[in-house]
């Protein structure tokens, strides 16, 4: 059987006649830059994250430059963030020339863990990135606590995260700027890059509007530099036409999520395997289903890659351990627990067209594991 680790053409052929009206209708406006699908698809946004505003960017990754630039980050100022992420979130705070701080994360639910960041603020921390890794939210009350009391932005890397809760709030409306991927593979995928901002700041809205396009407000009139970042009207289109069954998705993955910890957990397995925490008081989307054993993680790949089941590690090099990032002057064991993960965390396919029988025999190639 082949079991891929994702499957977009299952889900493209369940909307296919309304993605190519929505196309079409594009098409037919030649108008493909911040025109009416963007608008609607940033007032629709705003709705599902219960935000006041949201931007449409480019994509993820300048989601989260635009939300540093419009804090005004400079040379010399900090950032607190998780060093197990994607590039984009160490990237964007070293474009702009201040410093990634890392924090180590938590084992279980593999985000920065809250208990450690204290201690890595300074009167030079201007900013804390949380990122809400594999559709669970990082746990935000204390990061929010701290973020009040000495002043500092939370921005929300929410690249993974559209729809979850933490205690019933969404991604991307607890701290000051949400920041969002439309990558075609995320639960809510565009068909190329996209993103989008979001935040209850009047003021912070409407200056990531005029960041995204060069700092100005009208064409030739810039009051800052900005970039050139706007979210395509195409793109706009079709992540409409997807926003209507974003819960339905998420939901099938949060199910087939609870089907596969059951299977693990009721087999007979000759190795350790530690399936995902889900905590009672969040919404995991489950972008990723991410398991974890040690010392035999990239043999038990290999086994499962001969049974035709695809499998993917996020994210096997830490961010301080990047030669980019090697100035910084962090050193192997820094991290212990994000390097840990790296080692022996990996993703078994997961998304709402995956079967059950396709589920039942990714469990079976596990057990089969022997090592």
């Amino acid at each position: 059987m082949n079991v891929p680790l994702l499957d977009l053409q299952a889900q493209y052929a369940s909307i296919r006649d309304d993605l190519q009206r929505a196309i079409e209708r594009v098409m037919d406006s030649q108008r493909f830059v911040l025109g009416d699908e963007v608008r609607e698809l940033e007032n629709s946004i705003a709705q599902y994250c219960s935000t006041k505003h949201a931007i449409g960017c480019a994509s993820g990754s300048d989601a989260l430059l635009l939300a540093l630039m419009a804090l005004d980050l400079k040379p010399g100022d900090e950032v607190i963030t998780t060093p197990f992420s994607f590039f984009a979130t160490g990237a964007a705070v070293a474009r702009l020339g201040a410093r990634p701080v890392f924090v180590d994360i938590d084992p279980r639910s593999y985000n920065l863990d809250p208990s450690r960041v204290a201690d890595a603020i300074t009167p030079r921390t201007k900013v804390i990135i949380p990122v809400h890794l594999y559709g669970q939210c990082t746990q935000m009350d204390s990061l929010l606590d701290v973020g009040e009391r000495r002043g500092i932005a939370i921005v929300e890397d929410a690249a993974q995260a559209i729809g979850a809760t933490d205690n019933g709030r969404r991604a991307g409306s607890m701290g000051l700027i949400g920041c969002f991927s439309f990558y075609p593979t995320k639960n809510l995928g565009g068909a190329g890059d996209g993103g989008i901002l979001t935040t209850n700041d009047d003021a912070i809205a409407a200056r990531l509007r005029r960041l995204r396009t060069h700092g100005g407000a009208n064409e030739y009139q810039h009051e800052e530099i900005g970039i050139n970042s706007r979210l395509d009207e195409l793109q706009a289109a079709v992540l409409r036409v997807k926003l209507r069954s974003l819960d339905k998705w998420s939901d099938e993955r949060a199910s087939k999520a609870a089907l596969y910890s059951q299977l693990l957990g009721d087999a007979d397995l000759s190795f350790p395997l530690v399936t995902p925490q889900i905590r009672t008081d969040r919404r995991h989307i489950f972008h990723q289903y991410v398991v974890r054993t040690p010392g035999n993680r990239d043999a038990l790949m290999d086994h499962l890659k001969t049974r035709g089941i695809g499998t993917k590690v996020y994210y096997p090099i830490p961010l301080h351990r990047q030669e980019c990032f090697f100035y910084l002057g962090y050193k192997e064991g820094d991290f212990p627990e994000a390097e840990s993960a790296a080692r022996e965390t990996f993703a078994l396919p997961a998304y709402p067209e995956l079967t059950e029988t396709q589920q039942r025999y990714v469990v079976d190639a596990i057990s089969s594991f022997r090592h």
